[in-house]
């Protein structure tokens, strides 16, 4: 029997726990020092940008098209065993398009993506009035539409993969601080808790910010997000088409009864290590969005969320560490 530990119960660490879970051989704890979704996870939007993305090759390229290939097998799978309802969008992304974009580099992704599978449409300003008529901007002259892209809550995510990975029988441990990481020739052998010792074969660290901390060796910065939550009362409820709608890096969450996620900014800490939301960089973001669907202008804000997120320094993300 394998003896698996995961640290930090995000989207990661809870992903990872489940898909582990079907192995036959293997004892696994999935370890957080708070609860699930409790960091990073919480404060995304869960824009699964895969097709859409300029990542044609390599291992950046290779995560998306997985993720491609089993959201659409692993929502109902889950749904299935928890018994739960999983906020999903599978209406795709439409990526809106300004004055000065060079058209040509989307033609050649479109094509690219033709032969792997994974169709992008070219709208013009035309067609994208036809199937998003919400959006309204002089500047827009078209948009890119990826149907295979998706997106998903988070959280409610993240607190199913690990409820079934419970049921599949994975040991779970919340509330509880890793202390101590012992090695042994350059392998770990066992952890520290609060609690006790854990003896382990193999260690996995999805600990988002704090896993700078846990390996001593791994430069991560935080990154604050912030987003809104805004809901327009006499909002059309019956639409049958309603994909994210993102441009100049803000993103146009549809949910459900007029509701709306919008998002979000990225904000570094400063020279001494501080990072303070920026409330102007926020209204900035519900501007931009403003300006691609003046409907927005209706909506009352419900809520407005901040969360750092990790961000490797002098690397590539995800950062793939042993």
């Amino acid at each position: 029997m394998v003896n698996i530990v995961i640290i930090g119960a995000g989207i990661v660490g809870s992903a990872i726990a489940y898909e582990l879970s079907s192995s036959k051989n293997a004892h696994i704890t999935l370890i957080d020092e708070k609860y699930p979704a409790s960091g990073a996870t919480q404060g995304a939007l869960g824009v699964l940008m895969g097709a859409i993305s300029h990542k044609t090759q390599g291992r950046a390229w290779k995560l998306r098209q997985r993720s491609l290939e089993r959201y659409d097998s692993l929502i109902p799978e889950l749904e299935a065993i928890t018994g739960e309802k999983i906020p999903y969008n599978s209406q795709g992304i439409v990526m809106l398009r300004f004055e000065g974009e060079d058209l040509s580099r989307w033609e050649r992704l479109a094509q690219i993506r033709q032969q792997q599978g994974f169709p992008l449409e070219i709208w013009t300003t035309s067609d994208l009035s036809k199937h998003c008529p919400e959006v309204n901007n002089e500047q827009v002259i078209g948009a890119i539409y990826s149907p295979c892209d998706r997106q998903v809550n988070p959280t409610i995510l993240t607190q199913s993969l690990v409820q079934a990975a419970i049921k599949n029988g994975v040991t779970c441990q919340f509330g509880v601080k890793v202390l101590e990481i012992f090695y042994q020739e350059n392998f770990c052998y066992k952890i520290q808790t609060d609690q006790e010792f854990l003896p382990i074969d193999w260690l996995i660290i999805a600990a988002g910010v704090g896993s700078k901390y846990l390996t001593k060796s791994l430069d991560i910065c935080p990154v604050l997000g912030q987003a809104l939550h805004l809901k327009i009362d006499n909002s059309d409820q019956n639409k049958e088409f309603e994909p994210v709608i993102t441009g100049k890096d803000v993103h146009i969450v549809p949910l459900k009864n007029g509701e709306y996620w919008i998002g979000a900014t990225v904000e570094f800490p400063t020279e001494t290590g501080v990072i303070a939301a920026n409330t102007q960089l926020l209204e900035s973001v519900q501007k931009t969005a403003l300006s691609f669907c003046p409907q927005l202008a209706q909506g009352k804000i419900l809520r407005t969320w901040q969360e750092t997120r990790p961000r490797p320094v002098g690397k590539s993300a995800p950062v793939s560490y042993t």
